[in-house]
């Protein structure tokens, strides 16, 4: 692996016009939090700790302010979304580099994700005129005699949606907006070591037109901000992506209301040897794919791939492919364009990646390349011979760290990969298209990629998992149903 050097960058960030928005307006709170780069710990700004009685000042606002579709009618909401869609791709430059120095994402990533996000943004406009119902068949029922009637789509209230840091532009999209689209009011709470994304990006629905009071931004600590917004009576839906434990404890907070939650994976895919048989260029793929799907923002995302389990008879020559994918990554700077990997989010989180690597060494396995951590940085590990106990194959590692492990049957590859308490994704690479479909019947997830890593998604797609992956599903059409109740008008006729 080569490890890139550039000097750093001595430009100003882009500034928020104030640390928080409540009330329809850029406000800073009484206390301020401070923002820093995680490669280097440099300070690139503040932005407000949101109380708990100033959260109650923002859900109070976007209440207040009402859902009334005649105030902020689909079609209104749908060119505002729109519009958003257009100025985030016009700020690229600016939302870029915001992305990537107050977070993880390598230059090109975060580049990536701004396309991402102003595609969900354009599906969520798509999404206003959608918000239909359906007659209701009171013909059906001798009791629904001299009757009829109807139900629609109306919005839930006031959503509060919390994010994490790893997809700080476009998971706050997925948020935002299909809760607009639906004509909710949200309030959002953006992870704590990236708010500023989430300011540009409040600012760019605001010049886009989507009326401030209904919209509000409240950065701040979990346990102080978060666990006032999700347990504020006058909340009746709370999104939010994050790990399992915290899901928990939002979910205690929140009490009996309706909640929408992605909770992470540890995600699995399967090689089988007629990938080598069809042809040798087949397994190639297998690997860098696997390899693409592990390391991308330094195996911080929840679609990261984390165990493969290979056929034992190709299981030498793909470890040796992944190994030299995995050498030729570059570990550097974000700002620099070469860099392959970046750093993870602090260095506390690359301490205990190299935690759980050092506990698995300990228990046996072997670590064909990386191992290395420098400050924030963890260079991608790739680990064979793992005990079935160790972290990195019970939980969900968000590092970069990848697991080898060779089977003897499909049957056994099945069971090992569904041997976990997460099931978002999964991948499988086979020539038989038979193989293929079965195996995908059998994997306890919420998709499965044919011939493709389990870090592959559309933001169209449902998106979520069983057991601890989640509750509900994302993705913009289902995210902006879960947003909504059905209303049902029935009109008697006179005798």
């Amino acid at each position: 692996m080569t490890t890139v050097e550039s000097p750093p960058t001595d430009q100003p960030i882009w500034r928020p016009p104030a640390g928080a928005l409540w009330s329809g307006r850029w406000v800073d709170g009484a206390s301020a939090m401070p923002v820093r780069d995680p490669e280097d710990g440099s300070l690139l700004g503040h932005v407000t700790d949101t109380s708990p009685a100033e959260v109650d000042r923002a859900v109070a606002g976007v209440a207040a302010a009402g859902t009334s579709a005649e105030e902020w009618p689909a079609w209104r909401r749908r060119e505002a979304l729109d519009a958003a869609a257009r100025l985030v791709l016009r700020r690229r430059e600016v939302l870029t580099e915001v992305m990537s120095r107050e977070g993880c994402k390598t230059v090109r990533e975060a580049t990536a994700e701004v396309s991402r996000a102003a595609e969900t943004l354009r599906l969520s406009a798509q999404q206003t005129g959608r918000l239909t119902g359906e007659t209701l068949p009171f013909s059906d029922t001798s009791r629904g005699a001299g009757r009829l009637g109807w139900y629609t789509r109306e919005p839930v209230g006031v959503v509060a949606a919390i994010t994490p840091f790893n997809d700080p532009l476009n998971l706050v999209a997925h948020k935002v907006g299909p809760a607009l689209a639906a004509g909710n009011a949200v309030v959002l709470k953006p992870a704590e070591a990236t708010p500023l994304t989430a300011l540009a990006f409040a600012e760019i629905l605001l010049d886009a037109g989507v009326p401030a009071e209904r919209l509000a931004v409240v950065p701040g600590t979990g346990a102080g901000t978060g666990r006032a917004l999700v347990g504020h009576p006058l909340v009746d839906l709370v999104s939010f992506t994050g790990g399992f434990r915290t899901g928990n404890e939002v979910a205690r907070a929140a009490g009996a209301k309706k909640t929408l939650m992605e909770l992470g994976g540890n995600n699995a895919v399967l090689v089988l040897d007629d990938a080598a048989r069809e042809a040798a260029a087949h397994a190639v793929v297998a690997a860098h794919a696997v390899v693409a799907g592990a390391f991308g923002v330094a195996g911080q995302n929840c679609l990261s791939v984390q165990r493969v389990f290979v056929s034992s008879r190709i299981a030498d020559r793909f470890i040796r492919d992944v190994v030299t994918a995995t050498e030729a990554l570059r570990v550097g700077r974000k700002a620099d364009s070469r860099t392959d990997i970046g750093p993870l989010i602090s260095e506390r989180e690359a301490g205990r990646v190299q935690e759980w690597v050092r506990e698995a060494r300990e228990g046996g396995a072997e670590v064909r390349t990386g191992g290395r951590r420098e400050g924030a940085f963890h260079w991608p590990t790739v680990l064979t011979g793992v005990p079935a106990d160790a972290k990195v194959m019970t939980e969900e590692i968000f590092g970069p760290v990848l697991v080898i492990e060779p089977f003897e049957t499909v049957d056994e590859a099945i069971t090992r990969a569904n041997d976990t308490r997460y099931g978002l994704q999964a991948g499988i690479f086979t020539a038989a298209l038979e193989t293929a479909l079965d195996v995908a019947e059998r994997l306890r997830v919420g998709a499965v990629m044919i011939n493709d890593s389990s870090d592959f998604r559309i933001d169209a797609m449902p998106f979520g998992g069983p057991k601890r992956s989640g509750v509900g599903r994302e993705g913009v059409r289902y995210a902006v149903e879960a947003m909504t109740e059905p209303k049902i008008v029935a009109v008697r006729r006179s005798a």
